[in-house]
């Protein structure tokens, strides 16, 4: 049986000066404070850091802006628009789960091991698998756009 080796929840200070509250099990059996601006406040934090941290969440949303500006030259439909919408937020989402992944695996495990290695490998298949099929429902919804857009010339 584990352990909790934290009786109440744990109060650190974040490099900006913040204090920060980490929930415990005893926290939240105790329904200590935590309200729902909190949590999408932590949500959004997460968010920021893959953000600045993962190259590839830059370059998910440098595509996702290209893609939203395609969508509104081409006037691409409502079924396309729904498509295109749940394809980003598939892609943009596993790259946040990708990301604590690998931070939670650098922490469990900060030396090279072999699990550790295919933990994160598989985190990020998992992010390639959902780019590869945002990417054929970009190819479904515009190549037939610009097709037609130099057909008509």
């Amino acid at each position: 049986m584990v352990q909790e080796t934290h009786s109440t929840p744990l109060k650190t200070e974040s490099p900006d000066g913040h204090e920060q509250f980490v929930r415990n099990s005893q926290s939240k059996q105790q329904r200590a404070s935590f309200s729902l601006g909190r949590a999408f406040g932590c949500a959004a934090e997460g968010f920021w850091y893959a953000l600045r941290t993962q190259r590839n969440m830059k370059i998910h949303l440098l595509v996702l802006v290209l893609v939203v500006v395609l969508g509104l030259l081409f006037r691409i439909d409502t079924p396309a628009w729904l498509a295109v919408v749940l394809s980003c937020a598939l892609v943009i989402g596993a790259e946040c789960i990708n990301t604590a992944l690998e931070s939670l695996v650098d922490l469990v495990s900060p030396e090279y091991h072999i699990l550790a290695k295919r933990a994160k490998d598989c985190a990020a298949a998992a992010v390639l698998v959902c780019a590869v099929g945002a990417v054929v429902v970009g190819l479904i919804i515009f190549v037939p756009a610009v097709y037609a857009l130099f057909a008509g010339v």
